[in-house]
């Protein structure tokens, strides 16, 4: 008996240090690989945004409007295709009879608020645009934006379908929110078929009392994707082995 529970014991050692050493598949970079930003925009990333207040902090520390910058100069500098998965709500949208936690208070806030799908008027600076510094990249022709998605993941935008369209199988993944919408992305497009890395000091995520978005978003990049880079880690990946 005592054999036994040494040896019941001792696999229960083994299981524990197996687990605790979490494997790190890696991700090579091809010319099948894509990089995916989600909601690059003002109510996210910049100080005037109506969610600056809990996701500042996390911004701040991660560097990610710098680091989301430089995702873009690697992507042209390297020939790589990006993908832009912008969040917008529309004046039906309002007319949910029913929504989660962040749902509620995105609407309440009146988060990345659009007039209407069919016009512009009002877009240019507000909420819903894209942050004025990434502009400039994403006017130019290695970048895509996608329909917008409406919770938190791609399934309700074409996403998936302007991928595959280009043949890409590999993605590399940033933006905002980081326990949110690239969480819900990177299920999704894993779920989907898709390799993914994620940047993560490319994300944040709100930080409020007794919850840390950032921790908990960090820790299932690790958990579920094949890689999580930093960009410096990125940017020296992509100089030592160009695709």
């Amino acid at each position: 008996m005592k054999n036994l529970f040494l040896t019941v014991a001792l696999a229960i050692v083994s299981i524990t240090q197996t687990f605790a050493q979490l494997p790190d598949p890696g991700f090579d970079i091809d010319g099948a690989t894509a990089i995916v930003i989600t909601d690059p925009q003002n109510d996210f990333l910049s100080p005037n945004g109506v969610t600056w207040g809990m996701v500042g902090e996390s911004v701040t520390a991660n560097n990610t409007v710098e680091n989301i910058e430089t995702l873009f100069k690697l992507a042209e500098a390297n020939g790589i295709k990006v993908f832009i998965s912008p969040h917008y709500y529309y004046k039906h949208d309002h007319d949910w009879k029913f929504e989660g936690a962040l749902e509620t208070l995105m609407h309440k806030i009146n988060m990345f608020d659009r007039g209407d799908q069919l016009q512009t008027e009002g877009f240019e600076g507000s909420g819903a645009d894209f942050l004025e510094r990434y502009k400039k990249y994403i006017d130019k022709d290695f970048v895509t934006v996608v329909g917008p998605h409406k919770i938190y993941g791609p399934e309700q935008n074409d996403l998936s379908l302007q991928l595959r369209k280009q043949k890409i199988d590999k993605v590399i993944l940033a933006g905002m929110s980081g326990n949110l919408c690239v969480e819900a992305h990177m299920r999704e497009l894993i779920e989907d078929g898709f390799e993914v890395a994620v940047v993560g000091d490319a994300t944040a995520s709100a930080i409020v009392p007794g919850y840390d978005g950032n921790a908990a978003a960090q820790t299932n990049f690790r958990f579920i994707s094949s890689h999580v880079y930093s960009t410096k880690e990125l940017a020296e990946d992509l100089k030592n082995h160009k695709h």
